[in-house]
């Protein structure tokens, strides 16, 4: 919204700042966390006061951790929200609307309302279970059927979209993805990034911490991808206007730290699967859009083990009746091994920051 001030550079020349995303990206991070930061207490004392607290599993299911996680009970959860409508609305104000903009926040604003359900659901329930898996593969097909078509659609977006890059490549893998893979490439980066979050989110500040870093490394890329010429010298996908994400990525990083606020040990909310799903949907989103969707892989190195270390177990289980880990996701396993809730988060943040470096690197290696 902001960036059309640009045109009054004649009357007050400093307006034509507004044409350079870097500066936008950093006013996207300050405003997103002004605005975490004012409607963060005013948003935990209403669910507190609506008693949408989170909801646990007993002892019966996850032994000692029960009596571990006890006095996180009445802790509120829906904190996704806060994150929301600071990455939100700072990206109205200071990100230029074009394609790439305009379908990320509909895949972040679709999988909020799909994370708001879920949430809902099992607090009025009273119950670990929301969604069905099925009911949320629904929707998120659905949103990956809107988001296609508005790629597919608009000039600026169709030819580029089908590329499929892979990282070490000097050149597109498939330069044009046939509909049917693109649309189940799509929906497997969208269910696979937001599950991975999600299953992070289990102790204070752990899943926000780890987006913050792969938000980061994001906004370089998405930046290099919308720039000629660092694209060119990088050998990367020059993509016309996808630089635009660069200030979404700006935003998130500033709702992060906003929300890491209140969720820093001992966490005064939870973001839930509002936040959770909402946060997987951005950023697969994003890594598409940029031509670097397996580089994910590698940059969000600690949502991969936390998804693997989960399908270890359960195969393990099935297959020979023992458990790899003591508890999945693995940091549960390391809390059980007796480390400390912080000492987890440290660590798994610090692999998070080597993880992104390295993902980084991938930049220049071709």
């Amino acid at each position: 919204m902001l960036t059309y001030l640009a045109g009054f550079e004649d009357v007050f020349g400093p307006l034509r700042l507004m044409r350079f995303i870097t500066l936008r990206t950093l006013m996207a991070a300050g405003t997103a966390l002004l605005i975490g930061f004012v409607i963060g207490p005013w948003l935990i004392a209403r669910l507190q006061t609506i008693s949408f607290v989170q909801t646990f599993r007993d002892a019966s299911e996850v032994g000692h951790l029960a009596e571990r996680h006890s006095l996180k009970k009445n802790t509120p959860t829906m904190g996704g929200l806060l994150i929301y409508a600071a990455v939100a609305g700072s990206t109205l104000l200071w990100a230029r609307p074009n394609i790439w903009v305009l379908v990320s926040l509909f895949v972040y604003t679709a999988m909020t309302g799909l994370g708001l359900r879920d949430d809902y659901l099992k607090i009025s329930r009273q119950d670990t279970r929301g969604v069905s898996s099925r009911g949320k593969l629904l929707w998120q097909s659905g949103i990956t059927v809107v988001a296609l078509a508005a790629l597919l659609m608009h000039p600026e977006s169709s030819g580029k979209v089908r590329e499929l890059w892979v990282p070490f490549l000097k050149v597109p893998l498939l330069e044009t993805m046939p509909l049917v893979v693109l649309a189940g490439f799509f929906l497997f980066m969208l269910v696979g990034s937001s599950n991975a979050i999600n299953l992070t989110d289990g102790i204070d500040g752990l899943a926000i911490g780890c987006t913050i870093t792969v938000a980061l490394t994001y906004a370089i890329m998405a930046y290099a991808a919308g720039n000629t010429v660092i694209a060119n010298y990088l050998l990367i996908s020059y993509i016309p206007g996808v630089g635009e994400l660069t200030v979404i990525c700006g935003s998130l990083v500033g709702g992060g730290l906003a929300f890491l606020w209140f969720n820093s040990h001992p966490a005064e909310v939870f973001m839930g699967d509002t936040g959770s799903l909402a946060l997987g949907g951005l950023i697969g989103t994003i890594a598409i859009l940029v031509h670097q969707p397996l580089t994910l892989a590698i940059v969000g190195g600690i949502f991969v083990l936390e998804a693997l270390s989960v399908i270890l177990q359960v195969g393990s289980y099935k297959a020979r009746g023992k458990r790899v880990f003591r508890m999945a996701p693995i940091h549960h396993h390391f809390e059980l091994k007796g480390w400390a809730e912080s000492k987890v988060v440290i660590r798994f943040w610090i692999l998070s920051l080597i993880f992104a470096l390295a993902g980084l690197g991938t930049l220049k290696l071709r």
